[in-house]
């Protein structure tokens, strides 16, 4: 995601604005419409920032302590995702179309930097769609396994202080009523509902 975004503002701010021969000034290369090199240019540095933010919380997400702010951690990376992907998808389908309308003399002057602009636009939505998809998988599963939960104890804590029963709470040494029957190998019938088996 980092470098798409650096792609995608590199071709823009270098050569996403040219000039005819004849002509002094420059414009940008999307159909000389300076909104669409502007946003193209704002998404991709943005975004950029926002993938070195990411980063940061990945490094720092294991020494978060506080349940809450884990929990909100994991929900921002997930709305984030979202925005971005969405927004992508935006910029993809406005640089796409000012591309289409561009005049065909301006097309040849820095087509190869636009065209890779809208190709690592398209990409964007997908990656940023991913990482949405395994921050949501992420919070699946912090909140299956009580990651996310305030009244969450230690599981081998709550075993050891859990009280032994037998099956069905009955008494081992005497499943059937009868205190003889259970150490007689031969004496079983079916009918005590217990069944002796050695090991």
């Amino acid at each position: 995601m980092k470098l798409f975004s650096i792609v995608i503002f590199g071709c823009i701010a270098n050569e996403g604005y040219i000039n005819r021969p004849n002509e002094v000034e420059e414009y940008c290369i999307f159909n000389r419409n300076q909104n669409a090199c502007n946003y193209g240019v704002f998404m991709g540095s943005m975004a950029f920032l926002c993938c070195m933010a990411f980063l940061a919380l990945d490094v720092y997400f294991p020494q978060i302590s506080s349940v809450k702010d884990r929990k909100k951690a994991v929900l921002a990376d997930i709305g984030l995702s979202a925005f971005w992907s969405f927004m992508w998808f935006v910029g993809f389908c406005f640089l796409a179309n000012q591309w289409q309308v561009t005049e065909h003399e301006d097309n040849q002057l820095g087509g190869d930097a636009a065209r890779a602009a809208i190709t690592f636009s398209f990409f964007s939505i997908f990656t940023w769609a991913g990482q949405s998809f395994l921050a949501f998988q992420r919070y699946k599963l912090g909140a299956d396994s009580a990651l996310f939960s305030q009244e969450y104890t230690d599981p081998s804590q709550d075993a050891a202080g859990a009280p032994y029963t037998s099956f069905g709470g009955d008494d081992l040494e005497s499943p059937g009523g009868g205190g003889g029957q259970a150490n007689n190998d031969g004496a079983f019938d079916g009918t005590g509902g217990y069944q002796r088996q050695d090991y």
